[in-house]
């Protein structure tokens, strides 16, 4: 399964936030990576340079790879409402991201690897690709046997966020994706606009 698997602390001080979620490192040295660190003098960044950010910065949030990216971005293209707004609710489609969003899993990493080990079913069925995309009221729940795991435990308790277009019941260790999400419910920093100018060249 490609993935995203280098350093973590670096790319999130690349970009200066931490789009991993808490990092004790990136706290400590909250300046871009490099042998001169935050002495070094940067120029005025080219508007390529700004938009190719932007999109390195979503494709690492999100744990997407270019190929596949590149097929959300065409996907959201070719639809009738706003691009950039579509490529994100695509982004949030995504069952390892809405894992991560009910608090299945700390990371989106994490919820990953929950699904693609068989951990998570969707509408009862064990579903094992993380890319699945979701539509509105699939119900998201932890398998049988897994809901004694540790981990799932810990992040649950842990867990303390509320999305509107999520709903969760403790009891049962599962979820409604009740719809997708409208731009302004997403809380990612994310240019969009600057990705569909950049795919758009």
């Amino acid at each position: 399964m490609a993935r995203y698997t280098g350093p973590k602390s670096k790319i999130a001080r690349k970009f200066g936030e931490a789009i991993f979620g808490d990092d004790k490192s990136f706290d400590k040295k909250n300046y871009p990576p490099g042998q001169h660190g935050n002495a070094r003098r940067r120029g005025k960044k080219s508007e390529y340079s700004v938009q190719l950010m932007e999109k390195q910065k979503a494709k690492y949030t999100y744990g997407i790879l270019e190929k596949q990216f590149r097929n959300l971005f065409g996907k959201a293209n070719r639809s009738k409402s706003v691009t950039g707004e579509v490529l994100l609710q695509l982004c949030e489609s995504r069952l390892d991201n809405v894992v991560f969003r009910m608090g299945i899993s700390p990371t989106r990493s994490g919820a990953r690897q929950l699904v693609s080990h068989r951990h998570i079913t969707v509408n009862g069925e064990l579903v094992n690709i993380p890319s699945y995309s979701l539509k509105a009221g699939d119900v998201v729940g932890v398998r049988e046997k897994s809901k004694s795991l540790q981990a799932i435990g810990d992040s649950l308790s842990a867990n303390s966020s509320v999305y509107e277009w999520i709903s969760w019941n403790s009891d049962k260790l599962e979820g409604t994706f009740v719809s997708i999400p409208e731009r302004m419910q997403i809380p990612e920093n994310i240019k969009e606009q600057l990705i569909v100018e950049l795919y758009s060249k």
